[in-house]
């Protein structure tokens, strides 16, 4: 298995804050025309009463990085991601994020050996409150696989 002396192994965590400028220009780049995401008017009469981010926005978190896992830079496959929020994110929230390989394991493709890893990222509060978690899935291909150093 590939990087199994990984799974378990938190980074440390990392601070963000979700700042309106960024929020503003992440739903430009995904073309949402919501007013929730730019007017702060709009926002406070809404049930979220500040401009909250949009769902996918913890896609531009720093999550750190596992000390001594170095993915290759190029060739990895986007298998699968979900997203779980405990409660939205907020403009001015300050959302301590890490990130851990939660599990490693290969099965037989076509073209050869296929590496599966299973990654989590999580964000709290500064209170130690869950907020929201990913789970995302890198397929890692045999050629890729023959690249990298063990």
């Amino acid at each position: 298995m590939l990087y199994e002396e990984f799974v378990g192994r938190p980074s440390e965590p990392v601070r963000n804050v979700v700042e309106r400028d960024a929020v503003r220009l992440f739903a430009e780049a995904i073309a949402d025309p919501s007013p929730l995401y730019r007017d702060e008017e709009v926002a406070r009469l809404s049930r979220y009463g500040r401009i909250p981010a949009p769902p996918t926005f913890v896609r531009t978190f720093d999550y750190g990085k596992v000390e001594g896992l170095e993915l290759p830079p190029a060739g990895l496959i986007h298998g699968e991601f979900r997203i779980s929020y405990e409660r939205p994110l907020l403009v001015g929230d300050e959302i301590l994020c890490r990130l851990t390989l939660k599990d490693s394991y290969d099965k037989h493709g076509r073209r050869g050996l296929l590496g599966f890893l299973l990654f989590e990222r999580r964000g709290e509060d500064p209170e130690g409150n869950l907020v929201f978690t990913t789970n995302d899935t890198v397929v890692v291909t045999e050629a890729v696989r023959r690249g990298i150093k063990p």
